[in-house]
This record gives structure tokens, sequence and C-alpha cells, in this order.
């Protein structure tokens, strides 16, 4: 799976929900859910354009061209709900299923559930230049065995620190590795009720086999030129989003269960208070090409119907203004789009539709604890089934709660 988290909340009405009585009602006041204290505020249209894309005719904004291309490849959910407008506790929820305590996050899960299948690999990866809200605690495997946290790949000239072996030669470099791992095995057949050891065993291993084969992994100089200019990779670009996604699409070529792409850290972000125009073009002009490039390089590679991708965001944006007078919006939580490809799931549709100023949702509801049993479903796993036992008690990601949403699978 590659699970794509826009931190900050992009918009739902100005990207994937078109609203066009927005601009009919412009300036009407509406008592909306999740208003901090102010009873009023003017309703507002969005600044983009809408076009249809595909056999399928989905709607589009202007600001995801590129990935309006892939329109029939897209499922819409536009009935998005979650329980909380804050961004770091909204966050978790979209990661660990849980808004108030951390748990553990949706990747290690998986990791837990569907092991590995590459062992010189980790099984989840987290490519994150800047950290998002709540911290690493959004790729942390929590009470899980350590070994299903996940790595933390930093987007530049060195993604992994201390790769390169310090042995001078690889076979002096084995050597020492399997001498230190007699060592380990020999302490651990002594302590073998000692989880955490277990597990920092296990992370030697996979150190010892990411020596051998990550540099090839980060070495996109094979890659063709088409390749290359599909994803927007000029010069020596270590660092953008196209250079991220193809890294990913590498990843899951080889191997690696759940890769996140995390897109900005928590100051400039797609959190558009003042002005949508200002905040969110330059957000999606960073995304939309490289988004769009990952699902047409996984079609084309035979990789799509295996591979899941997930993009979300925490939680949404309101139809009205989000301060007096300003061009932003406000948080919104009651109803919002996320969208899934690949893995089984019914291209070119829309599943859920909100009211006509994109307030509340009128049919086809998805709480997070509902994308993440959908999320597991589709990657072979019962979310119900899928459980740990820790302080007394089963835990799972989707807590009590989560349906599948049965209906959008092709």
């Amino acid at each position: 799976m590659i699970f794509i988290f826009l931190t900050g909340g992009f918009s739902q009405v100005d990207t994937f929900d078109h609203k066009p009585k927005l601009k009919s009602d412009e300036g009407k006041t509406v008592s909306g859910y999740y208003i901090r204290g102010i009873k009023q505020r003017p309703l507002m249209p969005s600044p983009f354009s809408f076009s249809h894309y595909g056999e399928s005719g989905l709607e589009v904004s202007e600001l995801f061209t590129h990935l309006g291309q892939r329109a029939d490849d897209l499922c819409v959910l536009r009935g998005l709900h979650s329980d909380i407008v804050e961004h770091s506790q909204a966050t978790l929820a979209m990661h660990t299923g849980s808004a108030t305590v951390p748990l553990p996050s949706i990747g290690s899960w998986l990791s837990y559930g569907l092991g590995t299948q590459n062992a010189n690999l980790p099984s989840y990866v987290a490519l994150c230049e800047l950290p998002p809200y709540s911290g690493s605690q959004v790729w942390d495997s929590n009470f899980l065995p350590a070994a299903h946290q996940g790595v933390r790949i930093l987007p530049g000239r060195n993604p992994i620190p201390n790769l390169a072996p310090e042995a001078p030669t690889i076979k002096l470099c084995d050597l020492e590795q399997t001498m230190l791992r007699d060592a380990n095995e020999l302490h651990a057949g002594a302590r073998r009720n000692d989880l955490r050891l277990l597990a920092r065993q296990t992370s030697f291993d996979v150190a010892r086999g990411m020596m051998r084969v990550a540099p090839e992994v980060f070495d996109l100089s094979r890659e063709t030129r088409e390749t290359l200019d599909l994803y927007g990779i000029r010069g020596n670009d270590r660092r953008s989003i196209g250079w991220q996604c193809l890294v990913a699409r590498r990843l899951v070529e080889r191997g690696v269960r759940t890769v996140e792409l995390i897109d900005t850290g928590t100051l400039i972000n797609w959190d558009a208070h003042d002005d949508m125009e200002a905040e969110h073009r330059p957000r999606a002009r960073r995304v939309d090409r490289p988004l769009a490039a990952l699902i047409t390089d996984l079609k084309r590679r035979g990789l799509f119907d295996e591979t899941l991708v997930a993009i979300c965001t925490e939680f949404g944006r309101s139809p009205w203004m989000g301060t007096p007078n300003s061009k932003g919006r406000s948080h919104h939580a009651a109803a919002f789009t996320c969208l899934l490809a690949g893995a089984g799931v019914k291209g070119g549709m829309i599943h859920g539709q909100t009211d006509e100023h994109g307030i509340h949702i009128v049919s086809g509801p998805v709480h997070v604890n509902d994308y993440h049993a959908t999320i597991l479903h589709l990657m072979g796993i019962d979310h119900e089934h899928l459980t740990y036992r820790y302080a007394g008690r089963d835990f799972r990601l989707t807590d009590v709660h989560g349906r599948v949403v049965r209906e959008i699978f092709a």
C-alpha cells in the first residue's frame, strides 16, 4: 500500500466535491457545524473552476488537472467524517484510529498482520521531510512489537544516515555482522521473553540487509529519462514529491508492505484559513503531477491491481469563510473527501454525497474507522480479527467500530 497524507486538511469543495450552489448563495450566512463559538458565517464559493474528466465524467478542479487525467482510476469518497477538528488529534485518528490515546499506526498494523516480503527492507517506510502533526506517533508501532515501527526516510542527499558500512570491505563487514548476530542470539537465548530485545535483533538484521539493497533503491540513475520526466524530476533532485513518489514505487516493487508519503509539516501546509488561492494552489502544484505519475507508472508496470493507493487528509474545509473577511476556510470534520485507487477498487466512481453546500453528508457516510476497515479488507485482512492483546484487552485498528465499504469494490 502507498499511503499519501496531505497535511493540514485540503478542501473538498475546492478539489473533488464541486458545489455550484455556493456561488449562487455567496454571502448567505449559515449555522455551520463545528463553528467554534461563532453562530453565523457567510458562505464562500470556490475560486477554482471544475471540469469533467475521463469516461466517468468525474468532476475535478483546476488544482488537480494531472490527477484528473487519471479520473477513471480514482474512487472519490465524498462522505468521510471524523470526530475531531484539531490537527494533531485528527492526524492521529487518520493514522491510528484513535484521536485521544496514541495507538499503533495503520502501517504498523499491516506489518504485524502481513509480515514482510523482503527481509532486507523494513515492512513499513515513511517518506517524511518535515515532521507532521503528532510527530513520530503517526508511524509508531506503540504496543505492537517494535519491529513493526515505521522507518522514517528523510528525502535529500542522504536519505538513510550511516547506511554505508564502516568496515573496509563487504566481506569484513559480513564477518563482523555474523559475529554480532551470534553474540546477540546467545544473549537473547537466556532472555526469551524479552520482546524488546528480539525486536532490536530484528532491526539489526534489517539494517544489515539495507546496507546491501537500500543504496540501489534510492539510486534513480537506471530509471529512463521518460520515467523521470513523468514524475517531473530534474537534475539532482532527491527531495521533491516527484522523487518521493518514484521511490515509493521502487519500494513497493521490492516488497515493502506500506510506504507512507507525508506532504509537508506543521507550518506551511494545506491549512488554508486566509486565502484558498494563495495557500492551495502552490500545494496542489507540488503534488498533482507526481500523484498522477505514480498511478500511471503503477499501471504500466503491472503493479496497480495489487497496490492500494490511498490519498487522504486529517479533515476537510468549511464551505464558509474561515475568519471574518478572509478568503480561506475553517476546519471541517463533518464531511470531507479522501481517495482510493488500485487493488480492486472501482475506478471513476463517487461514493457518498454531501448537501448542496457541502456541510453535511446526505448519503454514503464513511467514518475514519470505516476507511481503515476498508483498507485492511483490500489488503486481505479482516479488521475485526487483526487484534493484539495489551493491558488486559484485545486492541485493533478500528477499535470496536468500522464497516467495510463494499460498494466501492470492482
